[in-house]
């Protein structure tokens, strides 16, 4: 079981990482090619294609996953199903895209609109060849259709920015990014739609998405929301600026965060019958993850500023304050993501979505009182929200797992402590005066330096685990190959 989840989690991390490289390198060349203002008209109309999303993968997917028995009944259903709700939402955004248009006052947004709604088509196949993936935890497949496809739209956007096509640089990016996805996972993934269909399967399953369903619903719209009314109330460009701080972090996490996820539901699940064992993996889980993201998240936050600079130039420079406060929601992600994905493989939807209402419903009082106060404020808002939000998600497993608060926080505390005094190291080197290029080279290398020294000084528990689990899979390779060897010769 080690082994295998390793090795799955290795193979995400790899399609998660490799991906994101490339649309990093790809998101800055488009920073420095588009205005600001065009990054965040796209961000705007991006929000009705996200909410769509939700509804046409309606929570079926994880309940595919989260499913002990699945066969081609249940897929096939959950697919002609989800390409029914994806036809409704299309006609519906067709219909009120020069409406959403009208609203901000920007009449290109209806075309754009339009043209972006038929990726909903795309995300129904690409989903259940990714669920089937997941199931089987087959990450070596996703890994190599992630990164063509990566490639081949971000050479796309990259011509068509460069030809001052504007906002249609991103969206036709993002449209060959689900198309090119779509074909390679299409061969792939040996699975084919079949003429069957079943209310019976469709019902067992939603009586578990459907809370599913409804925590993402609460969740996307809650999350858009603050993007909204940037938008609405302040202007693109400032939109765009609070985008950019949040992609950086997000990237960064996401790569670590989006691998623990996918390899621990199908985990966990197999599992659920064992709660010792499964809070064994979720305690591993925090504990490993924080280790690792800490550090990245301080680091990020220090560095900010030369970064962007040397990266994006100083036409960008007002996103700094934005991502050093998403360096510390997104510090908190591993521990969300272990917590309900705790939650799900038990089959507690109900759980699920009662949390998502709790959050949402704090989130929204907090958005409230911060929103007279202007952007920055608002922004630190979303922090405290996303501190309310780990309390809450971590509080079910008290009983569920007998994980208790304060091991979680006993836990993390460690690794946050030796990444705070890394940070303060650190950003000394800013006084140094040097040139970005010079100053963000430097602090890496000794941030990297420093934390390691203090990880080894401290002998924290995490690090000592990483050190032998490497050296375990290092020994394994070396015996596999002298087998290889020896059979050979033979």
């Amino acid at each position: 079981m080690k082994s295998k989840v390793l090795s799955s989690l290795l193979w995400k991390f790899m399609e998660q990482s490799g991906a994101q490289a490339i649309q990093f390198l790809v998101s800055i060349i488009l920073a420095r090619l588009l205005l600001p203002e065009e990054y965040g008209k796209y961000i705007l109309v991006f929000i009705f294609i996200s909410i769509a999303g939700v509804i046409v993968q309606s929570g079926f997917n994880i309940a595919l996953v989260q499913k002990k028995d699945v066969d081609e009944v249940d897929f096939s259903s959950v697919f002609y199903l989800n390409l029914s709700i994806a036809s409704f939402l299309y006609v519906i955004l067709f219909f009120t895209a020069p409406f959403i248009a009208a609203f901000f006052d920007d009449l290109e947004l209806s075309e754009v609109l339009r043209l972006l709604s038929i990726t909903l088509f795309l995300g129904v196949f690409v989903s259940i060849q990714n669920t089937i993936i997941v199931r089987n935890m087959q990450f070596k497949k996703l890994f190599v259709s992630s990164l063509g496809a990566v490639l081949i739209s971000g050479i796309v956007g990259i011509i068509l920015a460069y030809n001052y096509f504007g906002i249609w640089a991103l969206v036709w990016q993002h449209l060959t990014y689900q198309l090119m996805l779509m074909i390679v996972l299409f061969f792939t993934v040996k699975w084919r739609p079949k003429l069957l269909f079943s209310f019976k399967r469709i019902k067992t399953l939603f009586s578990f998405g459907w809370k599913l369903l409804v925590s993402g619903l609460i969740d996307v719209v809650s999350t858009n929301l603050l993007n909204l009314l940037v938008g609405k109330l302040f202007n693109p460009a400032i939109l765009s600026f609070y985008s950019k701080g949040n992609q950086f972090p997000n990237m960064i996490v996401s790569n670590i965060n989006g691998s623990i996820q996918s390899v621990m539901l199908p985990t966990l699940s197999k599992q659920q019958d064992n709660r010792p064992r499964m809070k064994e993996i979720v305690r591993r889980t925090i504990k490993t993850s924080s280790f690792i993201i800490f550090p990245m998240m301080v680091g990020l936050a220090v560095i900010a500023e030369p970064l962007i600079q040397l990266l994006l130039t100083e036409k960008w420079l007002p996103t700094v304050p934005f991502l050093q406060i998403f360096c510390a929601i997104y510090a908190l992600w591993p521990i969300h993501t272990a917590n309900l994905q705790a939650i799900n493989a038990l089959g507690r939807s109900d759980i699920f979505l009662k949390l998502e209402i709790l959050k949402t419903t704090v989130h929204l009082v907090i958005l409230i009182i911060t929103i007279q106060f202007g952007i920055y404020v608002m922004a630190l808002g979303v922090l405290f929200s996303g501190i309310l939000a780990a309390l809450f998600n971590a509080y079910p497993n008290v009983q569920l797992l007998n994980y208790s608060i304060g091991a979680q926080i006993r836990d993390i505390a460690p690794p946050l402590f030796i990444s705070l005094i890394m940070g303060a190291v650190v950003y000394t080197i800013y006084w140094l005066d040097l040139t970005p290029l010079y100053t963000v080279v430097i602090q890496i290398l000794v941030g990297i330096i420093t934390y390691i020294s203090l990880a080894k000084l401290f002998q924290l528990e995490s690090f000592n685990y990483l050190a032998s689990t490497a050296n375990e899979m290092l020994r394994k390779r070396r015996k596999t190959k002298l087998v290889v060897i020896s059979r050979r010769n033979k």
